[in-house]
């Protein structure tokens, strides 16, 4: 399971809206081979959808190839009542992308058989293949879509009771009178959100810390339904600096340091979006040494191989001595050592391969992205190439 913090809701929805876009992107849906996306609703999500909307105008991603499934509906409330999760979705997302209407899937909780709906709404995911990214909130509780505390973790989709702090969670959206709040609603099962390839789940705010300290900190609970995300191989949950309020501080800084580790030391470009390592490092770090041996060749490939042998052993002479040079100012600060030539009268071109070979040799990292040692390479080079010039003006007028 990985856990990313971000600094408040705003930069948690950023991140959510791009990982999602990127999903879909990195898919490259067809009509045959759809993206399959799980798909939230209370206020965790909104700002995500806005986002994700704010993507599909810009041209980044689009939501022709994706088929959605929502995680509950409300019973009895039809579906253009102001407060239903048909509207809900139609008025944050779906009326402003290009998603098909019949790719919508939202349990209708106005259904003749309560119980036949559930059933079909399972077959149909089932028949897709399943759902290969579910985005998720949580209550204060910890539940996960309507699947309150006490529900069974191998749960599907079914009629549910809502729990009574629910009721009086969701009484805001319809205007504080709690007997207006429906108090059946349809769900899908914890184990319906736990059979999709991946699981995201967003959290913020202070109110949902001792959730989310419950489900990191401690074991899978079925009074706290979100802790099935553990037993997830692919769960992922995003949470702001509230949130995590109730979570030891060496638990934070822990996850914190994975991704630090992700980013500056592995960095991003070994990695794909999942945390999967893209590459064999063994492999990469082989590709290093070639891109570095290249860029050597490069910078002599144009060396004078008609000086005398006399010369370039004097050259090598020369650069051992710098060597050592700069292993004594290693020795005195951390900083790397300097590759600058200070004088090129006693080096042949020639020669300079043997000079950077033996920095390298002494453990001197010469990195593209150290602009440091790019630019004293850079004006080695430069170097290099004014010696040669002038040894062949001189030779010209012997």
């Amino acid at each position: 399971m990985r856990l990313i913090v971000r600094q408040d809701y705003e930069e948690v929805a950023s991140y959510v809206a791009y990982y999602v876009k990127e999903r879909i992107n990195q898919f490259q849906p067809t009509h045959d081979r759809p993206f399959v996306l799980g798909l939230a609703t209370g206020s965790s999500p909104i700002l995500v959808y806005h986002k994700l909307v704010d993507f599909y105008a810009a041209g980044q991603v689009s939501f022709e190839n994706v088929v959605t499934f929502n995680t509950d509906e409300y019973v009895g409330l039809p579906k253009d009542h102001p407060q239903s999760y048909h509207t809900f979705m139609w008025n944050h997302l779906f009326k402003h992308v290009n998603i098909k209407k019949e790719n919508v899937h939202i349990l209708d909780g106005n259904a003749n058989n309560l119980d036949e709906e559930c059933r079909k709404f399972e077959a149909e995911i089932h028949k897709l293949g399943g759902i290969e990214l579910f985005l998720g909130g949580i209550g204060p509780d910890g539940h996960i879509a309507f699947n309150e505390p006490g529900s069974s973790l191998t749960s599907r989709t079914r009629v549910k009771t809502l729990a009574y702090e629910t009721i009086i969670a969701n009484a805001r959206f319809f205007g504080g009178d709690i007997s207006r709040v429906p108090k059946l609603a349809l769900t899908v099962g914890v184990a319906t959100v736990m059979d999709a390839r991946e699981v995201m789940i967003v959290i913020t705010g202070a109110h949902k810390s001792l959730a989310l300290a419950k489900c990191v900190e401690e074991g899978v609970n079925h009074m706290w339904t979100v802790s099935a995300i553990q037993m997830h191989p692919k769960g992922l949950i995003v949470c702001d600096e509230d949130a995590t309020l109730e979570l030891h501080v060496k638990t934070v800084k822990y996850f914190k340091s994975i991704e630090h580790v992700h980013h500056s030391i592995i960095g991003p470009h070994n990695l794909g979006l999942q945390g999967n390592l893209l590459r064999n490092m063994v492999d990469t770090n082989q590709a290093a040494k070639r891109r570095r041996r290249l860029m050597l060749q490069s910078l002599l490939n144009d060396e004078d191989e008609n000086l005398e042998d006399e010369e370039e052993e004097e050259a090598k002479r020369a650069a051992t001595a710098a060597v050592e040079e700069a292993g004594k100012k290693r020795k005195r600060k951390a900083s790397p050592p300097s590759l600058k030539l200070e004088s090129t009268k006693d080096i042949d071109v020639s020669g300079a391969a043997t000079f950077l070979d033996k920095f390298l040799h002494e453990g001197v990292a010469i990195h593209a992205a150290n602009n440091t040692i790019a630019a004293q390479l850079h004006q080695l080079h430069q170097g290099l190439r004014e010696e040669k010039k002038r040894r062949i003006r001189q030779q010209e007028k012997q």
